[in-house]
C-alpha cells in the first residue's frame, strides 16, 4: 500500500489502514505480505508491515524516513519499491495507491496555456467547502507533490517489479491513456473512471479479494455494494486486463483511420467528470458514435470486453465542481480524444493517441 503526501486525505488514508487491517485481522492474509509506505506530513514518511497475529492484526514497523524520497520523480520511487523487495522478497507484487489523482494529465500541464485567453479552470478540489463531500486525486494538490504516470511507470521499470495489479485509489484513475501507459508494469489496473469519494475503497470489505490470487469480479462487486449504501451513493470501477490493450489499439488505429469525430455530438456523449469542457468522455460511448462501420465497431466492442471484462457503476456519479451526474452508458474506462479543454491539449504526446493515430 503505497499513500505518499496527499495533505487533506491523510485520515481518510488511515481509515483505509483501519479497514485493511481487519482483513488481516480475520486472516486473509494467508501466505502475502502486506507492506505499507505512508507518509503522514509532506517530509516524513513510515515504512511498515500488517500481519496476522493471533486473531490480531499487529503493525511491525521496518523504517521511518525523516526526509522521504522523492516520489515525484522514476529514481524516488524506484527506491522505494527496492525497499520493498529487500523486506517482502516475493515472486510477484501488487501495489494500491493512494493519493488525489487526474488521470494521464501531465503535472505541468493541467492549466492554461501562459498568455492564453482562456481563463483558467478550477480543479475540482478548489470547490470544497464546509459540509461537502471530498473526492480524490493522485499526488498532491501542488506540483511538488504530483507524480506523472509515466514517471510511475519508469520507477516500476527501474525496480524491475512488473505489478500484478496496480489499483488506483484516486480519481479519474481508471483511463485508457493511463492503462496504456502502464502496460509494460502491471498485468492489471484497477481504478475510478470518476471523482472517487474521499473515503476510498472499502478494503473491509473487497481486502480478501486484493490479496492472494485477486478476485477481480468481487473487488468491483464490494466497491458497488460499499458505495450503493454509502451516504455519498456514488461510485464507478473499472478492471483492465493490460495484455489486451495492444490489440485494442490496432482496431482504435484502424477506426480513426476512417473516421473523424463529428463535434456536433460532443453534446450526446457520456461524460464522467465534472469539468466545462469536459476532460473524460466514456471510451465505449466514444467509439460508438464515432466509428461508422457496423463491422469494425463489433470488433472493437468484443476487444473492449475483454480488455475491461469487469466494471461497476451507481447509477450517478459525483463531481465536487457540479455534483451528481446521470450515467447512462459505461464501459468502465474512459478517453480524452473527443476533449476540447485546454487542460487536455497535450493528448496527441500519449502513447495512446500515438499508438491509435497515423
Amino acid at each position: 500500500m503505497y499513500m505518499p503526501w496527499s495533505g487533506d486525505l491523510t485520515s481518510f488514508f488511515e481509515q483505509n489502514l483501519a479497514d485493511m487491517e481487519q482483513t488481516v485481522a480475520a486472516g486473509y492474509l494467508g501466505d502475502t505480505r502486506l507492506v505499507v509506505f505512508f507518509m503522514p506530513d509532506e517530509r516524513r514518511a513510515e515504512f511498515f508491515e500488517l500481519y496476522h497475529d493471533n486473531g490480531q492484526c499487529v503493525r511491525l514497523n521496518h523504517r521511518t524516513y525523516d526526509t522521504a524520497p522523492d516520489f515525484t520523480t522514476a529514481e524516488g520511487i524506484a527506491s522505494i519499491l527496492e525497499q520493498v523487495r529487500q523486506t517482502a522478497p516475493a515472486e510477484r507484487y501488487a501495489m494500491t495507491i493512494g493519493s488525489h489523482g487526474m488521470a494521464w494529465l501531465p503535472v505541468s500541464g493541467i492549466y492554461a496555456r501562459p498568455g492564453s485567453a482562456a481563463p483558467r479552470e478550477r480543479e475540482y478540489w478548489e470547490y470544497a467547502a464546509e459540509g461537502a463531500a471530498l473526492t480524490r486525486w493522485f499526488g498532491g494538490k501542488l506540483d511538488q507533490y504530483r507524480t506523472d504516470i509515466t514517471t510511475l511507470a519508469e520507477g516500476i521499470t527501474q525496480a524491475g517489479m512488473e505489478m500484478e495489479y496496480i489499483l488506483f485509489d484516486d480519481c479519474y484513475m481508471s483511463s485508457v491513456e493511463v492503462a496504456y501507459d502502464l502496460r509494460h508494469v502491471t498485468r492489471h489496473l484497477i481504478g475510478s473512471t470518476c471523482e472517487i469519494m474521499a473515503y476510498g475503497f472499502p478494503y473491509a470489505l473487497m481486502g480478501r479479494y486484493l490479496v492472494g490470487e485477486p478476485d477481480y469480479e468481487n473487488i468491483c462487486e464490494s466497491f458497488y455494494r460499499f458505495y450503493s449504501s454509502y451516504q455519498y451513493p456514488y461510485g464507478t470501477i473499472g478492471v483492465t486486463d493490460c495484455a489486451e490493450l495492444e490489440r485494442l489499439a490496432d482496431i482504435m488505429k484502424r477506426i480513426n483511420a476512417g473516421d473523424v469525430f463529428d463535434g456536433s455530438q460532443l453534446s450526446e456523449l457520456q461524460v464522467l467528470d465534472g469539468y466545462n469542457p469536459t476532460r473524460f468522455f466514456d471510451l465505449g460511448d466514444y467509439v460508438r458514435h464515432l466509428c461508422t462501420s457496423p463491422t469494425l465497431l463489433a470488433e472493437f466492442e468484443e476487444q473492449l470486453a475483454r480488455t475491461v471484462p469487469y466494471h461497476r457503476h451507481t447509477p450517478e456519479f459525483y463531481s465536487m465542481s457540479s455534483g451528481a451526474k446521470a450515467i447512462h452508458t459505461f464501459s468502465g474506462i474512459t478517453t480524452s480524444d473527443p476533449s476540447t479543454s485546454d487542460a487536455t491539449r497535450t493528448k496527441q504526446q500519449t502513447a495512446w493517441w500515438q499508438a491509435t493515430h497515423e
